[in-house]
């Protein structure tokens, strides 16, 4: 897991409410979680968000359109909430919070998030693979 990256997701906690961060791949492998998240919990989540995110796009044409895009899944419980966004080609962010948690200040924070994700994320292209000097 990448230590960096779990430090970046400790940031999104510091919203008033939100409990746990997790970042995950497409393939629903854990990429970092938040402090406090023990590695066979988000492992789970990992997968669980994974397959929720695929489940959430597959019903884009119930919003009448063809092309759409999917942007965010939030789901509610008794006592919270987890969302779920994208965090650039392959990656998705999910962050639980507590039912009082402030639904605009968390998803601000989590698309700022992404916004630095991204940059950790991206790898400069590879030039002149297998040249020889």
């Amino acid at each position: 897991m990448n230590n960096d990256l779990s430090w970046m997701l400790d940031g999104v906690l510091e919203i008033p409410g939100a409990l746990h961060a997790v970042l995950v791949s497409a393939d629903g492998l854990l990429m970092a979680s938040s402090k406090g998240v023990d590695r066979d919990t988000a492992d789970t989540v990992a997968a669980a968000m994974s397959g929720v995110q695929s489940l959430s796009r597959s019903i884009g044409f119930f919003c009448d359109g063809t092309d759409l895009k999917w942007r965010q899944t939030l789901v509610e419980f008794d006592g919270g909430w987890v969302f779920l966004i994208s965090a650039g080609d392959g990656a998705y962010l999910a962050v639980s919070a507590s039912t009082d948690i402030d639904m605009a200040d968390i998803t601000f924070r989590m698309q700022q998030l992404v916004g630095q994700l991204g940059k950790a994320l991206t790898t400069p292209p590879r030039e002149n693979i297998g040249a020889r000097p």
